[in-house]
C-alpha cells in the first residue's frame, strides 16, 4: 500500500490544470509542458492511488466521482499553498528597482491592476509600471520584464504559460438593436454594422459554430477602432456590433451598456498568456509577481 510519504506532489498542480483545462493539450499549454508529460503524471497518480480519476475521450476529459473529490479536497490546500510562497517571498526577498508589465486594457483594467497594487504594497522598494495597450510591444527593445496577452500566441521565440482561458462574444448596444433588428443567425451580420478591431490579423472574418454546425461570415466595416476602450466606445454609441472577450463584455452587459447576441454559437476560444521575453533569464522580479499572481488569481 502506498504511504502518504511516498506520493509525487508535484502531479498535484497537474491534475489540478487537466481539471481546470478540460484536456491534455490545454492543461500542457497552462503549464509549459509537454502533453506527454501531462499524461505520464496523471497516469502515475492514478496508479498510486488505485483509482480511475479521468474519463477520457478524443477531445476532452471528464472527472470520475474520485477525481472530483480529489479536486475538491486539493484545490483549496493548493491555493493556500501558492498564498503562503508568496507571503514566503514577500517576506524574505525585499525587491528593488523596476519591474515593468504590459498588458492589454481591457485585462490592466481588472484583476491585473488590483494585483499590482497589492504586489507593490509588500515591495515599497519596487518601481513597478503597468504599460497597458492592445499593440503588441517588443519586449526587448522596451525593457519589458513580463507581458499578459490574450488570444493566440504567433511569435514562437517567446517564452509563455497560459494561466488561463477566455470566451469571445458578439455584442452591441440596446439602442443599435432597437434600429436595425437583432440577428437570428451569424450570417444576418454581414448585413449589419459591423466595427472592426485592427489589432486582430483578421478582423473581418469569422467562424462560429453551433454543435456540428460551422459559419464563415465575412464582415465590412465601416468603423474601426485600435484600442479596446475605443472599441467598447464606437459600440456603446450604438456604431454596430464586434467582438469582446467576456471578461471585457461582463461588466458592459450587466451595465446595459451592450446586448449578447447569437450566444448559441460559439467563437473559437482564447487564452490568457504570461509571456517572458526571448533569450533572457526571468528577473526574480517577474518570476516574484507571478508566483503572488497565480495565488492572486
Amino acid at each position: 500500500m502506498t504511504t502518504a510519504s511516498e506520493f509525487d506532489l508535484n502531479a498535484l498542480p497537474i491534475f489540478i490544470a487537466l481539471v481546470e483545462a478540460g484536456s491534455f493539450t490545454q492543461a500542457a499549454e497552462r503549464l509549459g509542458c509537454t502533453k506527454t508529460r501531462v499524461s505520464l503524471q496523471i497516469r502515475q497518480l492514478e496508479t498510486r492511488l488505485g483509482v480511475t480519476l479521468f474519463l477520457r475521450t478524443t477531445r476532452r476529459v471528464q472527472l470520475t466521482q474520485a477525481g472530483e473529490a480529489l479536486y475538491h479536497q486539493c484545490h483549496p490546500l493548493l491555493i493556500d499553498l501558492q498564498g503562503a510562497l508568496a507571503s514566503a517571498v514577500s517576506d524574505t526577498q525585499q525587491l528593488h528597482g523596476e519591474l515593468r508589465i504590459t498588458a492589454p486594457e481591457d485585462y490592466a483594467a481588472g484583476a491585473l491592476s488590483e494585483a499590482v497594487v497589492a504586489f507593490s504594497r509588500l515591495h515599497p522598494a519596487l518601481h513597478i509600471e503597468l504599460r497597458s495597450g492592445d499593440q503588441v510591444s517588443d519586449m526587448v527593445q522596451e525593457g519589458i520584464d513580463l507581458a499578459f496577452r490574450l488570444g493566440w500566441l504567433k511569435d514562437s521565440t517567446l517564452r509563455a504559460r497560459r494561466i488561463g482561458t477566455f470566451q469571445q462574444q458578439v455584442v452591441a448596444a440596446p439602442d443599435y438593436l432597437k434600429r436595425h433588428g437583432t440577428p437570428a443567425h451569424p450570417k444576418s451580420l454581414e448585413e449589419h454594422a459591423w466595427i472592426a478591431f485592427t489589432p486582430l490579423r483578421a478582423p473581418l472574418t469569422w467562424t462560429f459554430q453551433r454543435r456540428d454546425e460551422r459559419c464563415e461570415v465575412q464582415m465590412s466595416a465601416g468603423l474601426a477602432a485600435n484600442s479596446t476602450v475605443s472599441l467598447v466606445a464606437l459600440m456603446a454609441a450604438g456604431g454596430g456590433f464586434s467582438v469582446l472577450p467576456d471578461i471585457t463584455a461582463a461588466p458592459e452587459i450587466a451595465a446595459g451598456r451592450l446586448v449578447r447576441v447569437l450566444d448559441e454559437w460559439a467563437l473559437p476560444e482564447g487564452g490568457v498568456y504570461a509571456v517572458y521575453p526571448p533569450g533572457r533569464h526571468v528577473t526574480a522580479k517577474a518570476r516574484a509577481f507571478m508566483t503572488f499572481f497565480d495565488a492572486w488569481l
